[in-house]
């Protein structure tokens, strides 16, 4: 709590000239989607109405789609990306809502949640996510997209203060390396531990090739079928997410195969549902419990949607548990200066998996003790790994020098499995 507080009290600087040239980029940006979905419509319409855009799509157009209720079309996003293969107009609608998303719930509210001192101060709590992972309002600041470029734009603005740089301290595939620890899938750990590019080697076991025939393509199969697995993901979600080149039955024999290849994994996932049938709750590595009330629920959906959930719950609480640790031991390394003066430096953000600090000028030494009580806050049987990286704002951010080479050179507290300590 003490730590949560602080980092409230001292918030994050944000340039509001950088937002605001954003928001003018992206009234440029969604005027000229606007042109481009007219045309394809041949009339203009209000594109954020469900019910004008399903009767373009689906009347007017005659795509091919859901059927028609009392309300109108269903023109969610799923829809949308279904269509969007068949049709320009679709995938133009989906970049048009991405658009006007950014630009109405970041790039022209976040300059009037500045406060007088020029930070914005979000809110965290411990006890809204039923993960176990903190959440952040007033603004959410854990929900700004980093996969598009537009989305890390919004990042730009976030700055470091005078006299400071922002640092971004990020556990790499921890839910990954969570699940080699709690599976013992010999493949998966020897991956990890030999420092192999884990989804190289999935695409190697699955396709039977060797590692260096596999090709980007099963690569990226690969890595969305990793993620998958660990989130449950049915065989018509995991469809969707290869793409139109896969159907349904291709996804389920993707599963199919991927339980063959890793069997610990999948005894290990089976084990975890049944838990929580008998007992009611899953447990972390360290302890946390996680109730699921559906798991013997009636309708077949609320119950499989618990069952997914379970499944997931071990790993994704486990690297909830890891971060906070991570932070309680970072706090204490900050508040415990040797020297004549005390740490300038401190920690703003919590965001999933990584942390941002504002590292004071001339404090650079504190950045591999920071990366070496991330890595050692919950040993595992394999390596966890932070990447750690220094910049003047949150989005363009490069590896201190003080790192390179380290990356590779983990220490044993970090990579060692240290059964005791777990």
């Amino acid at each position: 709590v003490p730590i949560l507080a602080a980092m409230e009290r001292h918030g994050i600087r944000v340039d509001k000239r950088v937002l605001s040239e954003f928001s003018s980029s992206l009234e440029s940006a969604i005027e000229d989607a606007s042109q481009t979905i007219y045309r394809l419509a041949g009339e203009d319409f209000n594109i954020g109405s469900p019910k004008q855009l399903g009767e373009i799509l689906f009347d007017k157009l005659g795509l091919p789609g859901p059927k028609k209720t009392k309300t109108g079309y269903a023109t969610g996003a799923e829809v949308l990306q279904l269509i969007a293969p068949s049709h320009q107009i679709a995938s133009e609608v989906l970049s048009w809502r991405e658009l006007t998303k950014l630009k109405s719930t970041y790039a022209d509210a976040l300059p009037r949640m500045v406060a007088t001192d020029g930070r914005i101060h979000t809110n965290y709590s411990q006890t809204v996510a039923a993960t176990g992972r903190l959440s952040s309002n007033e603004p959410n600041l854990q929900n700004i997209p980093i996969r598009t470029e537009l989305g890390r734009s919004i990042r730009k603005a976030f700055v470091a203060g005078e006299g400071f740089s922002l640092a971004s301290f990020d556990y790499s595939q921890i839910e990954l390396r969570i699940l080699a620890h709690l599976s013992g899938d010999e493949a998966l750990v020897e991956a990890f531990n030999s420092g192999e590019d884990v989804h190289t080697v999935t695409a190697s076991l699955m396709y039977g090739v060797p590692t260096d025939m596999v090709s980007k393509d099963q690569r990226r199969y690969s890595k969305m079928l990793n993620y998958a697995v660990s989130y449950g993901v049915t065989d018509f979600g995991l469809a969707n997410q290869l793409g139109g080149d896969f159907s349904v039955s291709e996804a389920r024999a993707f599963i199919e195969t991927y339980w063959q290849r890793f069997p610990k994994i999948k005894a290990f996932m089976d084990g975890v549902v049944q838990e929580a049938r008998s007992k009611g709750f899953t447990t972390t590595i360290s302890g946390r419990r996680r109730y699921f009330g559906d798991i013997h629920a009636l309708n077949r959906n609320e119950r499989m949607g618990a069952e997914r959930q379970a499944m997931n719950a071990p790993i994704q609480g486990a690297a909830a548990d890891m971060i906070k640790l991570a932070m309680i031991r970072v706090a204490r390394h900050l508040g415990s200066s040797s020297g004549a003066s005390p740490i300038r430096s401190r920690m703003l953000l919590q965001v999933h998996d990584e942390l941002v600090f504002e590292l004071a000028s001339g404090e650079e030494e504190l950045i591999e003790p920071i990366r070496s009580e991330m890595e050692s806050a919950m040993p595992l049987r394999v390596p966890v790994v932070v990447d750690a990286k220094l910049g003047a704002n949150w989005s363009e951010m490069r590896e201190h020098a003080s790192l390179q080479g380290l990356r590779s050179e983990q220490g044993a507290a970090s990579a060692v499995f240290e059964a005791d300590a777990v």
